[in-house]
């Protein structure tokens, strides 16, 4: 019998129960948030909700940072009730939240209910990452999380696949997708689900949220530590355009029809197959989940490869290929180059972002690693934050194809009435397109020219060097120059 068949028989049944959840909550969170940007901001024909790009920034961006720093308090809650109530509330709130994102259309509406699914994806994170810890040990925990996080992947991967069949008939199917992904996690939760043996915690919730928050103030006061998070949100800043802003850059300006045809000419059937919208594109979120499959084949490979790297080195040489591969998807018309860039962008996310929880591990003392530990959350929050805010008026003033519109029908002095809820934004673009003699494709590829709307790579690579100067400034300085120890693994 082979060493990876005792290790696979020694995992309990709550661990593959626990890994099942994780893929059906990653297929609802992905297949909803991939192409939220477009649901948020696109034209209200289509059933979208007609939301500016600053709108939807400041709704993506802060609520995804409340999601961040929830598990602070609810891995608290979930230590004081138990891991099986606290995912049975968990996915209570995340299914009617994720129901009612298609049933609302006023913005404060959407982000009140998109915050009550943050709600619930904050208790359900710390809960379902405790079991698997709990339901593993010395010899299966490396092969346990290894299946964990490529569970995590193919969650990823399927679940914007079949959100973007769904929203061709209607965007309102794809939060029922979402829910209901949610509610076969709530029948596994209630008939399959077993509590991991732990001790229960009898000090009184507050008490244990006080000890939470003073225990993560006494980590932070650790300045190598403290510049290290601060460092890091910009290489999450970076890398969340992927989903804030890539989908609409897409949208608006990269030529996939172009890019349809020629897949067809070589294979009709998976052409037409990326053709969810039945329009003889190939939707964004299709394009964007190439860097979900790109994981999944690869990062066994990547890994093993700087498997043997200094955390920080991989994390600086990581971050630079993120940096690159990030700005060249926002630099061209051309779909095929698109791919290419996700690419490079994606051998740069195995390289860098696994390293980070392992650098945070090793600059810890021995007796506060799991302290340490608590405090990843900070540069999640935080880069998602900043990501909403690049992606929203930054995006919006370089980059918008409305916007860039506006500003060029004012000055030609066209009366065109202004967007509203009778008259779209798909009606405002083919107006203007009819007053000035030329169809959306002459349209689109004026403005590019005329406005040059990729001049957010700038902002974005500016984002990513930054970054990497700062971390091996950081290495040089901080963590070699003054003679900081890393412990080893």
């Amino acid at each position: 019998m082979s060493i990876l068949s005792v290790v696979l028989k020694k995992l309990p049944s709550t661990y593959w129960w626990a890994n099942l959840m994780e893929l059906f909550e990653r297929l609802a969170w992905y297949g909803m948030f991939i192409p939220l940007s477009l649901y948020l901001t696109g034209s209200t024909e289509t059933g979208a909700l007609g939301f500016s790009q600053v709108q939807k920034g400041a709704l993506m961006g802060t609520v995804v940072m409340v999601l961040y720093f929830l598990p602070l308090l609810t891995g608290a809650i979930a230590d004081k009730f138990g891991f099986r109530k606290t995912l049975i509330v968990a996915y209570v709130v995340l299914a009617s939240g994720y129901f009612a994102m298609g049933q609302v259309s006023s913005y404060s509406a959407v982000f009140l209910v998109f915050l009550w699914v943050a709600l619930g994806a904050g208790l359900f994170k710390p809960v379902i990452q405790a079991t698997v810890g709990k339901t593993t040990d010395e010899t299966t925990s490396s092969l346990g999380f290894g299946i964990f996080y490529m569970i995590v992947n193919i969650g990823s991967f399927i679940g914007p696949i079949i959100a973007s069949v769904l929203r061709g008939f209607s965007w309102k199917y794809v939060f029922v997708m979402s829910s209901v992904s949610i509610l076969v996690n709530l029948v596994i939760v209630i008939f399959f689900y077993k509590e991991p043996a732990q001790p229960k915690n009898e000090d009184p919730l507050l008490k244990s949220i006080k000890l939470i928050l003073k225990n993560i103030f006494k980590a932070l006061s650790d300045i190598k530590l403290l510049i290290f998070l601060i460092l890091v949100i910009g290489f999450w800043t970076m890398y969340n355009q992927l989903f804030y802003t890539l989908p609409v850059f897409i949208d608006q300006w990269v030529r996939t029809d172009v890019m349809f045809q020629s897949v067809e000419k070589i294979w009709s059937g998976f052409a037409h197959a990326l053709d969810t919208q039945n329009n003889g594109t190939i939707a964004s979120e299709m394009l964007i989940n190439v860097d979900a499959l790109f994981i999944v084949l690869l990062q066994i490979i990547v890994s093993t490869v700087v498997m043997k790297w200094k955390p920080l080195n991989a994390m600086i040489s990581g971050m630079l290929v993120c940096t690159i591969g990030i700005s060249l998807t926002l630099l061209t018309q051309n779909g095929f180059f698109l791919i290419l860039s996700i690419f490079i962008f994606a051998i740069g996310e195995m390289s860098s972002s696994p390293k980070i929880s392992e650098y945070i591990a090793r600059i810890a003392p021995k007796d506060k690693v799991a302290l340490y530990m608590g405090c990843s959350f900070i540069p999640y929050a935080g880069g998602n934050f900043f990501a909403g805010q690049i992606s929203g008026g930054v995006y919006q003033r370089l980059s918008d194809k409305i916007s860039l519109l506006q500003i060029d029908v004012a000055s030609k002095g066209l009366d065109i009435p202004a967007i509203s809820g009778k008259f779209t934004q798909t009606d405002y673009f083919n107006r203007a397109a009819e007053l000035m003699g030329m169809n959306g494709r002459q349209l689109t590829d004026y403005l590019w020219v005329t406005y040059h709307p990729n001049r957010i790579w700038y902002i974005v690579f500016g984002i990513g060097i930054a970054t990497v100067v700062l971390m091996m400034l950081y290495d040089r300085f901080l963590i070699r120059g003054t003679g900081l120890k890393i412990r080893k693994g």
